[in-house]
């Protein structure tokens, strides 16, 4: 399947899921919104709770374009980060890390600094994570899949250094 047939897939999924549960989701404000799925080009990411299909994206600016993500629990969950920027990993890289619930994100991202040969994924935090993306540069984007079977609100961030007071979230398993 090419990238155009999965984004055309995606709107429709998205699509489905608004009307078929009743009720309307928003894209952030930054988004635009396509008026027919089948159309070409640029979609607004699209979050499926019930295929557990989500998109993250990161810009330059170190923002993440969502700070919550849903999904169900015990499916697995296929996460995209896309980093839309243009700044290379070396000065502006993005991952996205989860954590497990309760674990400390500051001394998490302090200890994170010093593992530049892991991609800011420290060794000796590993039983804190969850799941993460490898580190992205501008126009880049990797997609990783996992399952949570416990529901919760799990913690999310991008541990490249200086980025976790601005770039987290929290991803809420129901």
């Amino acid at each position: 399947m090419n990238t155009k047939t999965k984004i055309s897939v995606l709107i429709l999924m998205g699509f489905l899921a608004v009307t078929s549960c009743g009720k309307k989701e928003t894209a952030p404000a930054d988004q635009t919104e396509t008026t027919e799925p089948s159309t070409e080009g640029e979609a607004a990411p699209v979050t499926s709770t019930e295929e557990n299909v989500l998109v993250i994206e990161g810009n330059d600016q170190m923002q993440f374009n969502t700070n919550e993500l849903k999904a169900v629990a015990g499916k697995p969950i296929k996460l995209t980060l896309k980093h839309v920027g243009k700044i290379p990993k070396e000065a502006m890289g993005h991952n996205l890390v989860i954590l497990q619930e309760g674990t400390d994100q500051a001394a998490f991202a302090l200890k994170a600094n010093d593992a530049k040969a892991t991609d800011y994924i420290p060794e000796s935090e590993k039983a804190s994570v969850i799941a993460h993306t490898k580190l992205l540069g501008g126009g880049e984007e990797d997609t990783i899949e996992f399952t949570i079977d416990k529901k919760g609100s799990y913690p999310f961030i991008c541990s490249f250094p200086g980025h976790v007071a601005m770039m987290k979230g929290v991803l809420i398993v129901e």
